[in-house]
């Protein structure tokens, strides 16, 4: 009967391991305390869920040669395995979870003995294995592709880019015009819930992202098919579930069937998450299993109990076979040269892909980022957001600048913070060095790039027309922009004097605050490249220099 209490065990584990990932996602964002006191720091370890991931940590390694600080401790869930098997999976993933919960709802695709036939082990849950391999091995190669499977980075970047901001628009379109009504009691209800919400779920500004629709999309076709088949991602897909299944063939604890008392009445299979065929006769797929006792709890004869040390038939290890483990090897290989063909790594793919303060060069930055998104959902100003097809197709959803959005903030570092793989490397604001006042331990401070004046759509320039915005916002001192009087002849043939902006390229950084703040909304007459950006010596303004 004790067996039969581990799946309420499970649930609280469940359940707590998801609020603490939704919490620190919630976090994960400059908080409006920050924004008034001016002390742009993170106050959670919003980075521990990537930290702890044994997937993220060995691609790393691989695509690397070195281990980003921190990654170590993806020991504490890599060595239970080898003994529990993957608990991992079924007690704390979030995303397993969430696949756990869609699972259970009721489906016509899963009645009776369709829903029994649905959980029985399918030759395409080795789909993941081939996953798994074809992204370490392209890992090798110096490309971390698969981190846009880790499971962590799919929820960060599909919840936090796209769930939450949608979230935070429908609460904001309910509560702002219960606030201005005229009914006491409905402003007075509006107000407080603003007011808990505010200090608890919402984000202090109304965030956007570039495919963040796309993103939410996908996410909801992930959990739409496992409304199908029961965890559809973690059986089928899933690498970090593929990785620890792997590990979990030498696992200790194993399922023993009692085949004397039990009748075969299925029930066992009604619930199982993982399709590893815990029903008598079958032998039983080690490497599938979650550890969601769900079998245990649901046999009405006690014959399903988890013990250490059993010695019955089981299936260990995935059966791949040769095929699919040539199909892995043969992706990984080809995808990385495929990925690259036509694109150089010696600097950004387009003149516009700005990456973000303390990046590394363009080929470790590739072979770092896990494309989490939480360098996105981090920043306070909104302006860095997934790419598309600017980085090329493997720098797909990694980080970039859009100054037309947001600028850099000159104080703020939060992304460096965030970052788990030392893709943007962790600088601080002195590092920086573009606050007024403090002068870093560099020569120059760190550059994203440079900003240059299409004197064709510039007012003073092309219009004869006063505006000096450009210069008032930039952050930097001296100032990179400076402006000049000039005399020029308007359509009236009259004579005026107008100040014709300039930009100092030695004093630039390129943090888009002039790009940001230029009136020209269709097409700013100021814009920033990756010209002169200080990570990639190959992406330099060639002067004169002794």
């Amino acid at each position: 009967m004790a067996h039969s209490r581990l799946p309420h065990l499970r649930r609280i584990s469940q359940i707590f391991f998801l609020l603490l990932f939704i919490a620190l996602l919630i976090f994960t964002s400059m908080r409006p305390a920050s924004a008034t006191t001016g002390d742009i720091h993170m106050r959670a370890p919003v980075r521990m869920f990537f930290v702890l991931d044994p997937l993220v940590a060995i691609a790393n390694a691989l695509a690397t040669r070195a281990l980003y600080r921190g990654l170590l401790w993806s020991l504490a869930i890599l060595l239970p395995t080898l003994f529990l098997g993957r608990f991992f999976c079924g007690w704390i993933c979030p995303m397993g979870t969430l696949q756990h919960f869609v699972g259970n709802m009721r489906s016509e695709a899963k009645r009776g003995k369709q829903r029994i036939e649905s959980n029985r082990y399918k030759r395409w849950q080795t789909i993941k294995y081939v996953v798994l391999i074809g992204g370490l091995v392209a890992a090798s190669f110096g490309s971390m592709i698969i981190g846009t499977l880790d499971p962590f980075s799919l929820l960060v970047r599909s919840i936090g880019l796209a769930v939450l901001p949608a979230f935070n628009f429908a609460t904001r379109a309910v509560l702002v015009p219960m606030e201005h009504s005229h009914v006491l009691a409905v402003r007075t209800i509006g107000e407080s819930l603003h007011t808990i919400l505010q200090a608890t779920v919402l984000d202090f500004r109304q965030a956007h992202f570039a495919q963040s629709l796309v993103l939410g999309i996908l996410f909801l076709i992930i959990l739409w098919a496992s409304m199908r088949i029961t965890r559809f991602w973690c059986r089928a897909i899933c690498p970090l579930g593929a990785l620890l299944g792997l590990v979990s063939r030498w696992s200790i604890l194993g399922l023993h069937k009692d085949a004397s008392s039990c009748d075969k009445c299925s029930r066992c299979l009604l619930n199982c998450q993982g399709g590893d065929d815990p029903i008598g006769g079958s032998p039983w797929r080690k490497s599938e299993c979650l550890m969601c006792m769900n079998c245990v709890g649901s046999c009405p004869h006690d014959s399903l109990q988890f013990h250490f040390f059993r010695k019955e038939p089981e299936v260990a290890s995935p059966d791949l076979g040769r095929r699919r483990t040539l199909t892995g090897l043969a992706i990984g290989a080809a995808a990385v040269p495929l990925m690259r063909a036509n694109t150089g790594l010696g600097k950004s793919r387009e003149d516009r892909l700005l990456r973000p303060p303390g990046s590394v060069d363009e080929p470790d930055f590739l072979s770092r980022c896990i494309r989490c998104g939480e360098c996105m959902k981090v920043c306070p100003n909104n302006s860095l957001h997934p790419t598309l097809t600017q980085a090329g197709l493997e720098g797909l959803w990694t980080p970039t600048l859009v100054p037309r959005i947001g600028y850099c903030e000159p104080s703020c570092v939060l992304c460096s913070e965030v970052c788990p793989t030392g893709a943007i490397w962790q600088i601080t604001p002195k590092d920086k060095g573009w606050v007024v006042g403090v002068s870093g331990t560099q020569h120059q401070p760190v550059r994203l790039g440079t900003a240059f004046y299409d004197r064709g759509r510039c007012l003073p320039w092309a219009l004869a027309t006063d505006c000096i915005v450009c210069e008032e916002w930039c952050p930097v001192s001296p100032k990179a922009i400076y402006v000049e009087e000039a005399q020029v002849v308007d359509a009236a043939g009259n004579t005026k004097t107008v100040k014709q902006p300039r930009v100092d390229p030695s004093r630039c950084v390129g943090c888009g605050a002039c790009e940001y703040a230029c009136p020209l909304q269709e097409r700013p007459a100021v814009y920033v490249t990756s010209i002169g950006e200080s990570r990639s010596p190959s992406s330099q303004i060639l002067l004169n220099r002794t």
